[in-house]
């Protein structure tokens, strides 16, 4: 064909159209429609193709970070398994209809269906399951067990190898475990473990003295600060003036208080203030139970009438008024360097109830002690070498 140009020049040779791609379509583009549109929030489904899968691309991956819009309940979906089967049972050189896909993949129960439901109903019905068999284990195992239980007599065997500073880790392995660091048997032997003739010991920490029942567990403990040299060399440790004001009397309640006059190598002597101190039990929310109490035949080793105490000992170079204080609660402690500055400054304030946390203690409601100027301060718990206690306890 020939078509003749608009001036009626030389004919020109006509381009043949150019044929249509199947599903090409001729009508004039507009908008999508809306409905067909997906609706801003909703996750895509991913479409599952057998053909992807192969043994370059199944990777650890595509289990582990898999969408939970295409797998809900976190199992394999079936379509997936038999085609790994298939190419497993390829390479292998088997026949892919051989076994079903659930024992070569180890998956256990029912085959799970594409829908979500069946996977919500499935997992359900594991969980189910799950406690049912917890609940099963603990029916027969009531104790908790697991593990081997060995009678008393080993655990009092292993005791004698314990050293002292490593009780509370010994204790705290199971309950025959503190069950034995509550008899009289353990705290004997650790006496005569670490007893020598050249430690000198007050006359109630002696040998002849320690075959009574009564507060065995203390008498004990505070002879390993006379024996046991890793505990000795704590006490020895100790300054004259405290590098920081203790802070663990705050709310404790003054049980006792006395003075006395030391003669030392000054001329002029000293005096000693004493205060004996009970520091106050922490309160625990549940009422019922209030720690680990040790059995009934065992309460005598274990009684210790300055269980919780302490003794705060102020010497000074000169004999100070102290008002009566016993009884009162103790809000307030500082040691201060003294107007002469040479020497510290201890100022105590004891009141009639205990301060909340996060208040500050009211000076003009409490009786204020001012010790200026103080030689030495000195804190010493219960089962301190220095710690004066009855020869009848």
């Amino acid at each position: 064909m020939v078509s003749r140009g608009a001036g009626g020049g030389g004919a020109v040779p006509a381009v043949p159209a150019a044929p249509l791609r199947p599903g090409w379509d001729m009508a004039p583009r507009g908008r999508p429609d809306a409905a067909a549109m997906p609706k801003r929030g909703a996750r895509k489904r991913l479409k599952f193709r057998a053909d992807d899968v192969c043994s370059e691309r199944v990777t650890v991956a595509d289990y582990a970070n898999s969408d939970p819009a295409v797998v809900k309940s976190g199992r394999v979906k079936k379509a997936v398994a038999n085609a790994v089967q298939q190419e497993v049972k390829s390479l292998c050189g088997l026949e892919a209809s051989c076994v079903p896909a659930e024992e070569v993949l180890s998956v256990s129960g029912e085959s799970c269906d594409s829908s979500d439901e069946m996977d919500t109903k499935e997992s359900i019905n594991g969980r189910t399951a799950s406690r049912k068999k917890k609940s099963k284990r603990h029916k027969e195992n009531p104790d908790g067990g697991g593990g081997e239980e060995y009678p008393i007599d080993i655990w009092l065997l292993l005791a004698s190898y314990i050293r002292p500073e490593d009780i509370v880790r010994f204790s705290l392995i199971c309950k025959k475990a503190w069950t034995v660091t509550c008899t009289a048997a353990f705290w004997t032997r650790l006496y005569r473990r670490h007893y020598s003739l050249d430690a000198y010991l007050p006359l109630r920490l002696r040998p002849e003295s320690m075959e009574k029942l009564h507060c065995l567990r203390a008498c004990v403990i505070r002879s390993l600060y006379h024996m046991y040299e890793p505990f000795a060399s704590r006490v020895s440790r100790n300054p004259a003036i405290p590098d920081s004001t203790p802070s663990t009397l705050k709310n404790s309640r003054c049980l006792l208080f006395w003075c006395k006059k030391i003669e030392g190598n000054r001329q002029e002597a000293m005096w000693e203030f004493n205060f004996k101190f009970k520091k106050q039990s922490p309160r625990f929310k549940s009422k019922c139970c209030k720690g680990l109490q040790p059995p009934i035949q065992y309460e005598e080793v274990h009684t210790n009438p300055d269980q919780d105490c302490c003794l705060l000992q102020i010497t000074t170079f000169n004999f100070i008024f102290v008002p009566i204080v016993m009884g009162m609660t103790f809000t307030l402690f500082t040691i201060n360097v003294s107007t002469d500055m040479r020497h510290h400054r201890v100022r105590l304030v004891f009141q009639d109830a205990p301060v909340r946390n996060g208040k500050k203690p009211r000076l003009d409601q409490g009786v204020q002690v001012v010790l200026d100027p103080v030689h030495s301060v000195r804190l010493l718990d219960w089962w301190h070498p220095q710690y004066p206690f009855s020869s009848k306890a």
